[in-house]
């Protein structure tokens, strides 16, 4: 009897334990939660020494090795945190403004917690059509015009995101997404 006890308790326990982290995970919001959310994008040897913005682009740490990451959007129904090297950075900073991205080189993301967007073709939607478009660990090349000429679909709307394809193709936002799974 004891034992069966222990293990309602048990069972309960972890129940409520799993139960809240999602909660806490999907949309942080202390520095400390942001800074960890962030920061699970990337390989931990890169997350470790990386800068930390929060989206409104507030710095929440200062970084040593030219990456930033940024945590979770609370705007999207999943995790996706980013860290982008400073190429990256740039187009991120343009895409997120709505401005023309002007590469100088290729830039680097990491999303190794997934990703959610509202659409594949439409760089500034913000409300799926139909379903959200869910991926999981992945990488991007960023400010690469060869995505267009590249021999992965370009331009679907439902993508098979187990393989590499183009994302936001026919717009200056187009880049490659490599899954990493």
């Amino acid at each position: 009897m004891p034992v069966h006890f222990a293990g309602r308790h048990l069972a309960l326990i972890t129940a409520l334990t799993l139960a809240a982290v999602p909660a806490v995970a999907a949309h942080p919001t202390s520095a400390g939660l942001m800074i960890a959310s962030a920061t699970s994008a990337a390989p931990a040897s890169i997350g470790a020494k990386a800068a930390v913005m929060a989206g409104d682009g507030k710095l929440l740490r200062k970084g040593s090795n030219g990456w930033t990451c940024m945590p979770d959007n609370p705007a999207t129904p999943g995790p996706d945190p980013m860290c982008f090297d400073k190429g990256g950075l740039h187009w991120a900073m343009a895409w997120m403004a709505h401005k023309l991205p002007t590469p100088s080189t290729i830039g680097f993301a990491y999303m190794l917690a997934g990703g959610v967007d509202a659409s594949n073709t439409d760089p500034f939607a913000t409300k799926p059509a139909a379903k959200w478009v869910r991926t999981g660990p992945h990488l991007m090349i960023l400010n690469a015009a060869v995505a267009e000429g590249s021999p992965y679909p370009s331009r679907e709307a439902k993508p098979d995101t187990s393989k590499p394809y183009v994302m936001f193709g026919g717009t200056p936002y187009a880049h490659i997404m490599m899954p990493t799974n």
